[in-house]
């Protein structure tokens, strides 16, 4: 029997029309703060539908969190917060402007300089501001998780942090209000909800055969649909899918009870934090060098995954462990993801200030196993060239 302790409190409402509700999910008294990125939220009509919903209370505004939300720009937000008294942060986008959001929440309330919160990743939150969600991008499934990414321009970090304190509200989820998503994002997307299904899924047996099943399970679905996402932009039903596996990836239920495996996460941060590629093309690029790399500590989830996911019954094990990755592989680069360092300008010279940061940030003992020493990320990363 598994022990696990599976807490969401986040209420879910999903489908058409479900903006409007946002005026009796958020307090008639309270005073909002509309927090969203660069403003294709005004272009698709979420922005004026928002509006709309909120008619009667009082909303002030900050917009231009970008990807990859910085300390810098959300530390604004904390001023704005503290100078008109807001105590209600409604997040309108993907994932980094929730996971930005989160942050605000929790630094505003907190009496230390707010970065010491990824410092300590997240134990030093007490309390936080009430928090919904409205989601645009289905990604990083940060609308129903207590988990909140953010890097510091001037350092070059990027931490993560979680508490239980920041878990949101109420989280809308309209998945036709993704039909105008640019295909970059609608893909980065995809492999992002892919990579957080395979790390709490491709470690070794422990008897969870319903989590291995959910897991499974999304991972066939986002194969399914994700392609289609592509071509057919407008199709609900494909958008839905796509937006629920996402919120599903990273929600909790699939990992709780089962070991899980970060490192292609925690060396992604890096790659993003140095040179600022796209969450997703980390992950893209590491993943596949990070199976191959530890294939003997997986090869009982490895066979798992070729044999249910990939439908690869034939050959050695080796075969067909070599079989399903490259076939991941293939997936990630159809969805528009390219698979290589080579593929953003990045060579062996780039390497070393990786490493460094892995070091610099504790990151020498990463995996399920806490196996993946830095002589282990670098025989990765060599490999992603």
């Amino acid at each position: 029997m598994l022990n696990f302790d599976f807490y969401n409190p986040t209420q879910v409402l999903f489908g058409q029309g479900q903006i409007a509700a946002l005026s009796k999910l958020v307090p008639a008294n309270a005073r909002v703060l509309l927090v969203y990125g660069g403003g294709s939220i005004k272009q698709n009509g979420v922005y004026s539908e928002v509006l709309a919903a909120l008619a009667g209370h009082h909303v002030s505004e900050f917009s231009g969190v970008e990807p990859n939300p910085s300390y810098e720009t959300l530390m604004r937000a904390i001023e704005q917060v503290k100078a008109e008294k807001i105590d209600f942060l409604l997040a309108v986008g993907g994932g980094s402007v929730i996971d930005g959001a989160k942050f605000i929440a929790a630094g505003a309330l907190l009496a230390d300089d707010p970065w010491t919160i990824l410092e300590k990743y997240g134990s030093n939150v007490s309390e936080a501001m009430d928090l919904g969600v409205i989601l645009t991008l289905p990604a990083t499934g940060s609308e129903t998780n207590a988990s909140s990414v953010v890097t510091r321009k001037s350092t070059q970090e990027k931490f993560a942090f979680m508490s239980r304190k920041v878990f949101p509200k109420f989280a809308i989820l309209d998945p036709s209000k993704t039909y105008s998503l640019p295909a970059r994002q609608v893909g980065n997307g995809v492999v992002d909800a892919f990579a957080h299904v395979m790390e709490q899924y491709m470690t070794y047996p422990v008897g969870a055969k319903v989590q291995d099943r959910f897991a499974e399970g999304i991972l066939l679905t986002l194969i399914e649909e994700g392609p289609r996402a592509l071509s057919a932009p407008d199709d609900y039903q494909v958008r839905a899918n796509v937006m629920w596996c996402a919120t599903l990836a990273l929600n909790g239920l699939i990992g709780a009870g089962v070991p899980q495996d970060w490192a292609t996460h925690m060396i992604g941060h890096e790659l993003t934090a140095l040179y600022n590629l796209d969450h997703a093309q980390t992950l893209a690029v590491v993943m596949p060098s990070m199976l191959r790399q530890r294939k003997d500590a997986k090869r009982a989830k490895l066979l798992q995954f070729a044999e249910r996911v990939w439908d690869i019954r034939d050959g050695s094990e080796d075969e067909r462990i070599e079989a399903a990755i490259a076939r991941m592989q293939a997936f990630f680069e159809q969805m528009g993801v390219k698979t290589r360092l080579a593929d953003y300008q990045l060579g062996a010279g780039h390497l070393d200030a990786v490493l460094g940061n892995l070091e610099k940030h504790r990151y020498t003992k990463l995996g399920e196993h806490r196996d993946v020493s830095l002589e282990v990320s670098r025989k990765v990363l060599e490999a992603s060239l």
